[in-house]
Order: C-alpha cells, then sequence, then structure tokens
C-alpha cells in the first residue's frame, strides 16, 4: 500500500459501522430476535444495513416500521431484548473490510493518530473492539452515548479528534449521518462505497470517495487541511 508522501493530517477519525467492519449480519440477528419476541416478521441482512447509523434504538425503530407500527412504548419494550443478544453474539458475522488493518497500520506509522467516532453505545463498541483485537488501535473513542449529542451532531467528531491530540483532522464514514457531521465539524471527509449508505455515495458530497482501503493514502493526501 502507499503511504501518505507528507501526511496532510494529524489525526484521522473513523466510523465503525459500515465504514471499518461488516457489522449488518450481527445487527440483522439481534434485531430479527427482537422482532420475533415482538411478534414481527424478520427483516432482509441487506435492508437492515441500510437503517444503520443513528444507534441502537433508531435501528430498531426503524425495523419496526417496515414491519408495522412503531410506537414508542414497543420500542421500549425490544430494545434490551435487542442489546442483550447483540451483545451476547457481537462478532459472529461481523467481519473487516479487506484492506483497514494495513490503511491503519500505514497511518500509524507515519504519525497519524487515529479516531473512532461511531453512534454505537460505548460498551458495545468497546465489545467489539475487543472482539476484533483492536482495543489499543485507537488514540481516541467517542461512542453515542459518550456525550449528550451524537452524529450528525458535530461535538462527538470534534471530542475524538480533540482526544486524539487535535491538529489537522479528516473523518472518514459511509453515510449521510457521517457526511453531515464532517460539514459541521468543518472536517474534509472521506467516504466509502462499500458501506451502509441508504443513497449512492455520489450523493454524500465527500470530498474523495474510495472503493478500497489501498485508495485511502492516495484520498488523504489529495486533500485540504482545513485550518482549526
Amino acid at each position: 500500500m502507499a503511504s501518505i508522501p507528507s501526511a496532510p493530517f494529524d489525526v484521522v477519525a473513523f466510523d465503525l459501522d459500515g465504514t471499518l467492519a461488516d457489522t449488518g449480519p450481527d445487527l440483522a440477528a439481534a434485531l430479527n430476535h427482537a422482532l420475533a419476541r415482538l411478534g414481527r416478521p424478520e427483516v432482509p441482512v441487506e435492508s437492515v444495513r441500510h437503517l444503520v447509523g443513528h444507534g441502537a434504538r433508531a435501528l430498531l425503530r426503524r425495523g419496526l416500521a417496515v414491519t408495522g407500527e412503531a410506537p414508542e412504548s414497543l420500542v421500549e419494550a425490544g430494545f434490551p431484548l435487542f442489546i442483550d443478544y447483540y451483545r451476547d453474539h457481537i462478532c459472529i458475522g461481523t467481519r473487516v473490510y479487506d484492506g483497514i488493518e494495513p490503511a491503519l497500520d500505514a497511518l500509524a506509522a507515519r504519525g497519524v493518530r487515529l479516531a473512532l467516532c461511531t453512534n454505537k453505545a460505548e460498551m458495545l463498541t468497546f465489545a467489539l473492539l475487543d472482539a476484533l483485537g483492536w482495543r489499543g488501535r485507537f488514540d481516541a473513542v467517542v461512542g453515542g452515548d459518550t456525550l449528550a449529542v451524537r452524529k450528525p451532531d458535530p461535538a462527538p467528531l470534534l471530542e475524538a479528534v480533540a482526544g486524539a491530540g487535535g491538529g489537522r483532522a479528516a473523518f472518514v464514514g459511509d453515510s449521510i449521518t457521517d457526511a453531515d457531521t464532517a460539514r459541521a465539524a468543518s472536517l474534509p471527509f472521506v467516504a466509502v462505497s462499500f458501506g451502509f449508505s441508504d443513497r449512492p455515495v455520489e450523493k454524500l458530497g465527500a470530498d474523495a470517495v474510495i472503493d478500497d482501503y489501498r485508495q485511502l493514502s492516495a484520498a488523504l493526501a489529495g486533500l485540504r487541511p482545513s485550518p482549526r
């Protein structure tokens, strides 16, 4: 993999679900477990991938809406069913995307600090990082419940960048939520074309798009850091 010629960023932050790893199979299994317990039909894995991005409660709410009505009372009843099952089966079908580990290694080798900014709850985020053997990979981790707000509010992303030491930063993600977060934080945004987006990647307004993590170094090298 080509290295970044003169590392234009001090920090590169990443989304998790659909960006670093395909968590769709395990999220779908947890959602379908909760839906079945609530008397609802299952949702296909591919459909679940397009419902991810705003946290577990929102995923359950969307799953209920796809299969019928989604009153908050049903969301509250199904939430612990979803969380308990997902926590206990968090890395059965999940797979990291090809090339991501060499890409992270290459950035770290150039002195770039790595951050994680996700709407997945902290407890689940660290459980997945542990299962992947990634607990020590990131200099900062901000989950969906780390702050009082979550993406697309820019505060979690800015917190992740600051936690990793601050400086010139970029964000890598897969969805309109990530794109809106980067814009709100005034950070360059790299979109992956293989994630969980509910719309074509060209509609995200990204500063760069990659189809493979072998393209990440060149994409970052071609971006202009925002002065901070």
